[in-house]
């Protein structure tokens, strides 16, 4: 027999997960597709609650899958928010939750088993987390897991202690894993989106809501029992959240596009525009507190060459990883920018000098003094660098920025003729990459 009177919430949850699809397509991350598929178990659990006057085994089936597809759910979101997700043991965490749960969901559905059997269900649900935990300890600890399995042992002794109760045991039972779950849900948003966003927090109040359900219902029914609450008021939670994390995709998509648009799609850097914004606020700093400024800009000499003799994905990689090496080597406050196709600028903020500015710009080229290994290549690169000290060499951006490149050029022609008068060039190498004898080490300031 199909209870009809489901049908609109299944209809509602079809196109909301479907709006949830359309979001998540534009929005391809690993955390987009697990909610997704958190809300197709959604849709999956609403489906089921259409056949749960089912007799027979018919009947045990479509409340494994009701029960089931809502605990799944809940489980993939609250993996998804987890910041260490990627890491073994985390995914060993969630395979021991899922089983956990699909064991004693399948053991209320079945109807009366043997008490011991029941205990041993309640049980694994404070063991197979803590045993994954255990077993990972020296490898990897976070406070979070350990919360996971607090609440976990605790689900545990309430069930075993509350679960053959006589006449709601087994309710009581089913809406503690529920409460669980969903309460889990809340927490792991809680910690992953601190942040002052209408996306988090309806996306965290949802997620209360949905867990506190399982309280009040239960609660309403053994003391009220002659007040009757439609169904659709305890789907609410659900509608919430899941607004929530739709508002939630596309906080992080408009922060994504804003990334993009400030910073180089290759090495991650800021590009121009926002190396052009930093320069003039530190610029508008030096001039406030009467203090210097130094920009450095940075070419690499022999970036042609790689990408004539082995292509341009091996150039893509060097770039890559020169900018890896001089992010690594200025200060935090300092920023390093990809400005050209292969050209780099550093702006050095107070506590800065010419002297040190020089030291930084000689301590980059020693970076690359040293072949690069990319994969199966090894490329010798060199470089040259003009520095430009504000406000002795110039008081403004574009007479700053001017006297930076016209001394880059200069140190480029003064090693290009040093190697014109000391050897012939190179040939071109297949795998290996030689430039100018210490090509790019001249500091031109």
């Amino acid at each position: 027999m199909v209870n009809w009177s489901a049908l609109p919430d299944v209809g509602a949850v079809c196109l909301l997960a479907g709006a949830f699809a359309s979001v998540a397509r534009r929005n391809q991350t690993h955390v987009s597709k697990i909610w997704l598929t958190g809300w197709l178990m959604i849709a999956l659990h609403f489906a089921a609650s259409l056949f749960q006057t089912a007799p027979g085994a018919w009947g045990i089936l479509d409340n494994i899958v009701l029960i089931g597809a809502l605990t799944c759910a809940g489980l993939l979101f609250m993996w998804a928010s987890v910041p260490y997700r990627q890491e073994p043991s985390s995914r060993s965490m969630l395979f021991a939750l899922l089983a956990a749960n699909t064991f004693y969901i399948g053991l209320l559905a079945v109807g009366p088993v043997p008490a011991w059997a029941l205990n041993v269900g309640a049980a694994l649900f404070g063991l197979l987390p803590l045993s994954v935990a255990l077993s990972t300890a020296k490898k990897f600890a976070g406070g979070l897991r350990w919360t996971v399995i607090g609440i976990y042992c605790s689900l545990s002794i309430f069930l075993i202690v509350f679960q053959q109760r006589p006449g709601n045991g087994t309710e009581l039972a089913v809406n503690a894993v529920l409460f669980t779950v969903y309460l889990g849900c809340c927490i792991h948003f809680w910690l992953a989106y601190r942040r002052g966003t209408a996306g988090a927090f309806i996306t965290i109040a949802g997620f209360a809501a949905w867990a506190c359900v399982f309280l009040v219902a239960p609660f309403l029914q053994f003391m009220f029992s002659s007040v009757h609450v439609e169904g659709e008021v305890w789907n609410l939670p659900k509608y919430v959240a899941a607004v929530g994390m739709i508002l939630l995709l596309l906080e992080d998509q408009i922060e994504h596009n804003k990334h993009l648009a400030l910073h180089d799609h290759l090495t991650g850097l800021p590009n121009r525009r926002l190396y052009q914004d930093r320069l003039a606020s530190a610029l508008e700093r030096a001039r406030r507190f009467e203090a210097q400024t130094a920009l450095l800009v940075i070419d690499l000499d022999s970036f042609k060459e790689v990408n004539d003799t082995l292509g341009h994905h091996v150039g893509d990689m060097v770039l890559q990883k020169v900018a890896v090496l001089f992010s690594s080597r200025v200060r935090r406050s300092d920023t390093v920018a990809r400005t050209g196709g292969d050209e780099f600028s550093v702006i050095l903020e107070e506590p800065t000098s010419r002297a040190e500015a020089a030291h930084v710009g000689k301590s980059l080229m020693q970076l690359l003094s040293e072949p690069l290994q990319l994969g199966e290549h090894s490329v010798l690169i060199g470089a040259s660098v003009g520095i430009a000290v504000f406000p002795e060499d110039a008081r403004e951006m574009e007479a700053l920025c001017i006297a930076a490149d016209l001394r880059m050029y200069d140190a480029k022609h003064l090693s290009h003729d040093k190697h014109e008068q000391e050897s012939p060039r190179p040939p071109r190498a297949v795998a290996r990459l030689e430039p100018r004898p210490r090509a790019g080490l001249q500091v031109v300031d």
